[in-house]
């Protein structure tokens, strides 16, 4: 199977001030794009991940990338390296979606065991590096990634895509 990928985040916006005899305007527009074909090294890869998921009230889940998700073919996925994640909080949700890095396992994609982010009600996180390296997945040691609902009152939906290299 073949995997190609675009990754691409754009921010565009328009500042203007109104002053006395006009208004003052500063466009903006960034655009970054990453693209990976399909394989196992430097702007590649060759693993995807993507679902919609609930956690209940209070609920934590530990996504294992070394063996025990499964992709939209039914194969189960062994990540070695992860080049990008992408994790969208439901508008509808009343708490956060908090996307961190345990402390036994955890995939380094943090700087240190239980370092993360929430992902507050209608947004979301998106981190990406297409480099040889990029994030390693070491199963066993090295290969959860933690998501848990931020508070005990009401459940949280959240999309996650992950892609990755399997060497």
């Amino acid at each position: 199977m073949a995997l190609t990928t675009s990754i691409v985040a754009q921010v565009s916006a328009v500042h203007t001030n109104p002053v006395d005899l006009g208004t003052g305007t500063l466009p903006l527009s960034v655009q970054r794009m990453i693209n990976l074909t399909s394989g196992t090294g430097a702007n590649a890869a060759d693993r995807l991940f993507s679902d919609t998921r609930t956690l209940a009230a209070s609920g934590t889940e530990d996504l294992d990338l070394a063996g025990v998700l499964v992709d939209v073919f039914g194969t189960v996925l062994t990540f070695a390296r992860i080049k990008m994640i992408l994790v969208s909080a439901a508008a509808a949700n009343t708490n956060n979606v908090n996307v961190s890095r345990t402390t036994s396992n955890g995939v380094p994609l943090f700087l240190a065991a239980t370092d993360g982010i929430p992902v507050r009600p209608g947004g979301l996180f998106l981190w990406a590096a297409p480099d040889a390296t990029a994030v390693p997945v070491t199963a066993g040691t090295g290969d959860l990634l933690t998501v848990a609902n931020s508070a005990g009152t009401t459940g949280v939906t959240y999309d996650i895509v992950i892609i990755g290299a399997s060497a």
